[in-house]
């Protein structure tokens, strides 16, 4: 179990802490004037050696072995243990020490029936106080660790979500630019130059955590560029944008899949174009893409899949954003909504 932000120095303050309130409640007493002294005498002192022995027993050996993990059959061997501890220890330093040592001893007269039943009761204190000292710092830092699982998770999905780049459009693209330059294609070095953009972007800013909105623009436009100069037409996606707030910051690859959705499985053409919009002020984000719905069986949404960003906007904008996807008329719309909190 990690420390995290309660160290062993902090814990050890803690007990320090314990033991005083222990001291002032039960080695003390208040006269009828109100004046604070120690309890007189040899066994409040052998007392209080016997509670912290069976404290720490409990706090550094019983517990952390029943919590690894949680059995109750170990529990209850563990509680046996304890109260034996418990009474065997008090034996040995009040009837046996201290008659060798000072002769005195805590119980004259006693059968060993009534010892063991007597001091049952004394025992619960510092079992049931020390078990959950250790369940308060157990679960601090179990939460604590939770919490740093949780964000390495999230870190880890977040990469994986990333590296889910689609090969088949760097693979077409380059069979297409191949043809260019067979041909001697005047689109060849343009292509050639939209291909690095884009590579650019998914190998340097995809790694960053959240990147400038008009770097996620930018690769789009590059993306259409690109594909226009792959086609004879060249007005087949209209890409309209109304921003406010130029500084949003956005994680990268949250807009460009619905535009390679778009033009993936729809029907693109001067007739029939993709439409997208893109409206940004201080506290929202609204994206729309618009396209015919083509028959052809095509690659999954960009190599990134609708479920990859539905996860990516789930981490990033949980309760805060909203993905419909609806088909009218043959015709498939996708609105993306975000707010910025």
């Amino acid at each position: 179990m990690i420390k995290g932000t309660l160290t062993v120095k902090k814990e050890i303050i803690f007990h320090i802490a314990f033991w005083i309130i222990w001291l002032y409640f039960n080695m003390t007493s208040m006269d009828i004037n109100g004046a604070v002294s120690f309890k007189k005498g040899l066994f409040p002192w052998t007392s209080l050696v016997v509670n912290m022995a069976t404290f720490y027993v409990n706090y550094l050996v019983v517990l952390p072995k029943v919590f690894k993990p949680f059995d109750w059959k170990k529990s209850s061997s563990g509680l046996i243990v304890l109260l034996l501890f418990f009474i065997g220890f008090r034996y040995f330093i009040e009837q046996f020490i201290s008659l060798l040592l000072f002769d005195k001893q805590n119980y004259y007269n006693h059968n060993i029936a009534y010892y063991v039943y007597d001091n049952l009761y004394f025992a619960v204190k510092p079992i049931l106080l020390s078990t959950i000292f250790w369940l308060i710092v157990f679960m601090i830092r179990l939460l604590e660790y939770n919490k740093i699982i949780l964000g390495e998770n999230k870190n880890t999905e977040i990469k994986f979500l990333k590296a889910q780049i689609n090969p088949h459009f760097v693979f077409n693209t380059l069979n297409n630019i191949y043809s260019m330059v067979y041909f001697k294609s005047e689109k060849s070095l343009p292509a050639i130059e939209k291909l690095s953009q884009i590579m650019r972007f998914t190998t340097y800013e995809t790694q960053k955590e959240k990147i400038k909105l008009q770097d996620e623009i930018n690769y789009i436009q590059a993306y259409i560029e690109l594909e226009q100069l792959r086609h004879q037409e060249h007005a087949f996606i209209h890409f309209h944008t109304e921003i406010e707030n130029e500084n949003i910051e956005i994680p990268p690859y949250i807009l460009s899949p619905l535009v390679e959705n778009a033009h993936k499985h729809g029907i693109a053409s001067n007739e029939k174009p993709i439409e997208i919009q893109l409206k940004v002020s201080t506290q929202k984000l609204i994206f729309i893409s618009q396209n015919e719905i083509g028959t052809q069986k095509k690659d999954k949404l960009g190599g990134i899949g609708l479920d990859n960003l539905r996860k990516r906007l789930e981490i990033y904008y949980p309760n805060c954003h909203s993905l419909n996807l609806t088909n009218q008329n043959n015709r498939f719309i996708a609105k993306l909504q975000i707010c910025f909190r």
